[in-house]
């Protein structure tokens, strides 16, 4: 399975965000350089992780953004449900005319349902929790200031 990269990036900048010490602000400039993303693409990512309450946005001169809810509280399954498109093969009926007896969408589904089994033990903050490497590639202070 291959997520779309508008859920690789916005993974990648919830990971950036949670490195940062508490309550500091990033510019989506910086996520945008760090992961070599076009900031069109990060702008449209950002905007949706606000909506859905895992990222803050601060408008303003001293503005930014950061994460919107503690990153043990942030579960990867819970990210990629809420934004990847998970519909592996079209199975409707009007594009596939072997729907009504095909096994091959039950089995899809079972595997599908065990990727995000999986997603759903990682929080965001096991995916940074002693992993000064990490903040090293990122850029970030190699231990947290909080």
């Amino acid at each position: 399975m291959q997520l779309t990269s508008f859920t690789d990036f916005g993974l990648r900048a919830l990971i950036y965000l949670a490195t940062l010490p508490e309550g500091e602000l990033a510019s989506i400039t910086k996520v945008t350089d760090v992961y070599s993303v076009s900031r069109n693409h990060m702008v449209k990512i950002i905007n949706k992780l606000g909506q859905l309450g895992y990222v803050e946005t601060v408008r303003g001169k001293n503005g930014g953004i950061r994460l919107g809810m503690a990153a043990k509280d942030i579960v990867v399954g819970d990210v990629v449900r809420a934004i990847e498109p998970l519909q592996i093969v079209n199975c409707s009926e009007d594009f596939c005319h072997i729907t009504p007896a095909c096994r091959l969408k039950g089995i899809l589904s079972t595997a599908r349902e065990a990727f995000l089994h999986e997603l759903d033990q990682h929080t965001l903050e096991s995916l940074i929790d002693d992993n000064p490497p990490l903040r090293v590639l990122l850029d970030v202070p190699t231990e947290p200031l909080n």
